[in-house]
């Protein structure tokens, strides 16, 4: 059992909520039961903490003190049981995309990549500006499901022409777009959702087949980014798999 703050195993894991550490050490914490278990699925865990005294339900574990946990977790209110994982490494591009220019909070690229895979999206593509995806709020805000979908960080630009090779279709979010969402279930597509400040960059838009906008009462100026995602998600998606999500 570790019991003091000052150990050094404590003192590294603690800063893995700086992002600096979290790339240097190629690893990032999954706090909560939920978040253990699905990071134990995906087998990337190094290892767990667990609240001593606390049942073992989890394998191999390291207990702690409730402060040792708050330390490392970052949160106020200390989880039970976090686990100090291996990043994920990102895969080849697959099935219909959805691409993030410069998303900057993490409670919403964690939403959007939630609703990612709620509406059977298989790939992730952020830019090199958006939010760093295993940002802790980040991960709690995808409710374990960033462990469901493969996620890369890598150039929009040469992304989009490589995705073009392939085939994919590449709609992008305008507010001078077409409001009627007509897919071409003969493609593959990738859907790009720009910044919450300023949208998507004219150079990425302008390499897009087919610009999408989304009606709202003209009191409201717009959409919160995550929001808009999930509705373009849904109404790209249901037309493919009707049957999938009946």
């Amino acid at each position: 059992m570790i019991e003091s703050l000052q150990n050094e195993k404590v003192k590294l894991y603690a800063k893995l909520n700086n992002k600096k550490y979290r790339n240097e050490l190629n690893l990032f914490v999954a706090s909560g039961h939920h978040l253990v278990t699905e990071a134990l699925k995906k087998n990337i865990v190094k290892e767990i903490l667990l609240l001593n005294g606390e049942e073992n339900v989890y394998g191999n574990v390291t207990y702690v003190t409730s402060e040792i946990l708050k330390k490392i977790s970052g949160l106020d209110n200390a989880p039970k049981v976090l686990a100090i994982c291996h990043k994920c490494q990102g895969q080849d591009i697959k099935g219909n995309v959805i691409m993030l220019d410069d998303i900057s909070d993490p409670g919403n690229l964690g939403t959007i990549i939630r609703t990612a895979v709620a509406f059977n999206y298989d790939t992730i593509i952020l830019s090199s500006d958006t939010v760093d995806v295993y940002n802790p709020k980040v991960i709690r805000a995808t409710e374990g499901m960033i462990f469901h979908i493969n996620i890369i960080q890598d150039n929009l630009s040469s992304k989009i022409m490589e995705l073009k090779d392939k085939g994919y279709l590449i709609y992008g979010t305008d507010v001078r777009g077409k409001s009627n969402i007509v897919l071409d279930k003969t493609k593959k597509h990738a859907l790009i959702i720009g910044s919450e400040a300023s949208g998507i960059k004219k150079d990425l838009l302008s390499l897009c087949d087919v610009s999408l906008c989304i009606k709202i009462n003209p009191n409201c100026e717009s959409l919160n980014a995550a929001v808009a995602a999930g509705i373009l998600m849904y109404e790209l998606t249901i037309q493919s798999y009707s049957s999938v999500l009946q």
